[in-house]
């Protein structure tokens, strides 16, 4: 099992303090998920902020139209400076995400660390090369499009 690590970096024009509203409140996830991935929340927020142990459940098709049922739980969160969610069921046979947000003169820095293997050994690895990698690419580059769009005109 190979450990996987990705870090996605962005700066928003925003307080911290708002930044901190629109990404602790996770109905916002599909509002910077790619629209073709049709991810909805199945259950687990209401419209709660995160919270330790909160559970969160989707559905998404992230590839092929197949969807996936996916339920992370949220492991700390120190407002507003970061919060961490892993999976505790889903495509993966790890994940971690840590959000971290850091004032900077004009806005926010947001850095975002996934950390992740998969299940299948030799055949993960290939499926991580051939598609998991690009599609993790594809899918923070259309939320940092989208979070500028949203944040960038409050």
């Amino acid at each position: 099992m190979s450990l996987h690590n990705h870090t996605y970096v962005q700066q928003i024009p925003v307080s911290i303090d708002t930044a901190w509203a629109f990404f602790s409140s996770p109905v916002n996830l599909a509002r910077i998920t790619p629209p073709e991935m049709m991810f909805t929340i199945t259950s687990g927020t209401g419209e709660q902020c995160i919270y330790p142990g909160m559970i969160v459940s989707y559905t998404l098709y992230p590839f092929m139209m197949l969807p996936v049922r996916w339920e992370t739980e949220i492991v700390s969160v120190s407002k507003p400076a970061f919060f961490e969610d892993i999976q505790k069921s889903g495509p993966y046979e790890s994940w971690r995400h840590r959000h971290l947000f850091r004032e900077i003169p004009n806005g926010v820095e947001m850095t975002d660390i996934l950390q992740y293997s998969l299940p299948m050994s030799f055949f993960g690895e290939l499926v991580n090369a051939l598609i998991v990698s690009h599609r993790l690419e594809e899918v923070f580059n259309y939320r940092k499009k989208k979070i500028q769009e949203i944040l960038g005109s409050l």
